[in-house]
């Protein structure tokens, strides 16, 4: 694990701080919100150089790990992401819009670091990696769609307009990247050695300039992270013991029921975040929501590497007796 990946929740939580007073202070105060996609779309773009297309075929042939974790994901995630919006923001259509896009996107880069801290199969979350990729995508405008539809004035051709803007071109940047490199392995290890700090480097460059566009709406929303905080304990809370659940009466490897456990409770905020900066400009509250995100979501994940690393260590040793 970088170091960089281990103070992840504090570098974003700086980056904010620097905004706010880079907002307050200087002429970034009126940035305009396109340099926040530029850098997401760099961001997007370190991320896609490093997923290999070729691990759905090893996807496919673990057939009932990769239908429990699709079905987690796709099926029950998105359900209990409208029920958490509608029991804790009623009110707010915004931080709603916000925690959904943040729950329906499974993530593709941090939840290989912390399966492989917890001792589970890295390689099998690997191999899922592509699949989960896609289908967030394809299908986060459906969950948009069916559960808020009826509340926002939502143009499903515009939001599917600045989905294929902010994804396709970073994605075929990295085809482009990938064809190039393809005999240069020095500087495509480098590349992927590197990738977790870039990616890091492109989200900390994002938030500055959006807390600093933004700073007045976090200023008249101090309550936001506190209010996310419960919310999202009750998530990882209950996809913990689902995947737990699951995964034991299924009788999945023990290092299957860790890889399990972090593919269906770590989410994608970068992605969603630069998705919501495209197609809800008009909606500060949802950027600002899926920023906040991973301030809690990055300790819990840290929280629940260290349980199940225990309970592995543990486990191991009775079988040893």
């Amino acid at each position: 694990m970088t170091f960089g990946a281990k103070i992840q929740p504090i570098l974003i939580l700086a980056a904010a701080l620097v905004g706010l007073l880079l907002g307050k202070y200087t002429p970034l105060g009126n940035v305009s919100s396109g340099y926040i996609e530029l850098f997401l779309m760099m961001l997007l773009y370190i991320l896609f150089l490093s997923v290999d297309l070729g691990q759905l075929r090893t996807a496919c042939k673990n057939i009932k790990y990769t239908n429990v974790a699709l079905v987690i994901n796709f099926v029950i995630t998105p359900v209990i992401a409208y029920v958490l919006g509608n029991v804790f923001f009623g009110d707010s259509i915004e931080i709603r819009i916000g925690l959904l896009m943040l729950l329906v996107t499974p993530c593709t880069d941090w939840y290989l670091v912390f399966t492989g801290l917890a001792k589970g199969n890295v390689e099998l979350n690997i191999s899922i990696l592509p699949i989960n990729l896609i289908l967030q995508i394809v299908l986060m405008p459906v969950y948009l769609f069916v559960f808020l539809g009826s509340e926002i004035q939502m143009e499903v051709s515009h939001l599917l307009q600045s989905i294929v803007f902010v994804l396709l071109i970073p994605f075929v940047f990295a085809l482009v990247t990938n064809q190039i490199l393809k005999k240069k392995e020095v500087i495509k290890e480098w590349v992927s050695q590197q990738s977790d700090n870039l990616q890091m480097l492109f989200l900390c460059l994002a938030v500055i300039v959006m807390f600093a566009s933004q700073g007045s709406n976090l200023f008249a929303n101090p309550m936001l992270l506190c209010r996310l905080f419960v919310p999202l304990l009750i998530f990882f809370a209950l996809l913990f013991c689902i995947a737990q659940g699951i995964g034991k009466v299924l009788q999945f490897p023990k290092r299957d029921i860790v890889a399990l456990n972090f593919t269906t409770l770590a989410r994608n905020s970068p992605l969603s975040l630069a998705i919501a900066v495209a197609a809800f400009p008009d909606y500060p509250l949802v950027a600002l929501a899926l920023v906040i995100g991973p301030l809690i979501e990055l300790p819990v994940l840290s929280v629940v590497s260290n349980i199940l690393l225990k309970w592995n260590v543990e486990k191991e040793a009775k079988e040893i007796r």
